[in-house]
């Protein structure tokens, strides 16, 4: 494929930013069509980024045969119709994390693209991003010795729709998003950690809602291990007061520390025997940009993608473990 002309199912808040204008940002990567179930929606966002054709039906943007690869940036529950409904029709594949609502739904995923043969990425762009690149490089470069424990720590309190009982976000709608909010940001956590250490190979945990503000999970406690024996555990609560606010992941190791956030960027911070040193790292302004081109530049035949449905299912499983979902 020498062109790659997009077409999005679902322009949400993530496409105005975050992905929507890097995929023109690429050499030969162009978005030629955009769909949303409400019609005027998908008009308007057409009309606002020069966007020549819109759409309300998403078998119909598949069908387009201009479109020749499909983002899809809808709600997890979705994801797995969309996804199949796109490689069977031999259209690529870019769908926003989690890859699905379950890991059953990944798994069903992962058979379509062996099947077909159409390959399939999943947004995990943070493993691009130049701030866990240096985090990453840290590790590999021995800067803690051989690390001997992970730790994960975020909390944070409830958004002011959380407290809206008749008209609650999708994020927190279990059958929408698989979970509440451990289901939309804990995969960032567990995929950068995966990204560095391999996948994990064993998972467990305990989950409940401790503020009664919606019915899915909004505590949990997580133990895994990495295929080397390194153990890891995690803790998240969505209900926190503000004082308790912490984006904080901790590498310790023989030699040292590192510590980082996933969500806020705060500097890296490396703790040895020498002292601390803090790492100031900028991203990029549309920060799916370089995960965006890496997909393109695969497509093209030019280098490969490991951002693969393949590599994104095992998120999927230890979120569920953890869970008890499976």
């Amino acid at each position: 494929m020498k062109n790659i002309r997009w077409g999005f199912i679902g322009c949400g808040e993530v496409t105005e930013k975050k992905s929507g204008p890097a995929f023109n940002m690429v050499e030969g990567s162009q978005v030629v069509a955009v769909m949303s179930r409400n019609a005027e929606k998908a008009r308007s966002y057409a009309e606002r980024h020069g966007i020549r054709t819109w759409y309300d039906d998403a078998q119909q943007l598949v069908n387009d045969p201009f479109v020749n690869a499909v983002y899809i940036a809808t709600p997890p529950s979705s994801h797995a119709t969309y996804a199949i409904m796109a490689m069977r029709a031999g259209k690529p594949v870019y769908v926003e994390k989690p890859l699905a609502a379950s890991y059953a739904d990944c798994q069903r995923i992962n058979h379509v693209a062996a099947q077909t043969g159409v390959p399939c990425f999943v947004a995990y762009y943070r493993r691009q991003l130049p701030y866990f690149q240096r985090v990453k490089q840290l590790v590999e470069s021995g800067a803690i010795g051989r690390v001997l424990n992970v730790q994960i720590r975020f909390a944070v309190p409830p958004r002011d729709l959380d407290y809206n009982t008749h008209n609650l976000p999708w994020r927190v709608q279990r059958d929408i998003a698989g979970g509440g909010y451990f289901y939309d940001l804990a995969p960032h956590q567990i995929d950068l950690l995966q990204d560095i250490f391999g996948p994990i190979l064993r998972a467990s945990g305990f989950s409940t809602n401790r503020g009664n503000l919606y019915e899915t999970e909004d505590t949990v406690s997580g133990i895994f291990e990495f295929p080397d024996g390194l153990p890891g555990s995690g803790s998240w609560c969505f209900v926190a007061h503000e004082s308790a606010r912490t984006d904080r992941i901790e590498l310790i190791g023989e030699k040292g520390q590192i510590c980082f956030s996933v969500f806020t960027y705060e500097p890296i911070a490396l703790h040895t025997s020498e002292g601390r040193q803090e790492f100031r790292i900028e991203n990029p302004p549309h920060v799916q940009l370089p995960l965006i081109e890496q997909v393109v530049r695969h497509l093209q035949g030019k280098s490969s993608c490991s951002a693969t449905a393949l590599s994104a299912t095992s998120v999927n499983w230890v979120i569920d473990r953890i869970l008890g979902k499976i």
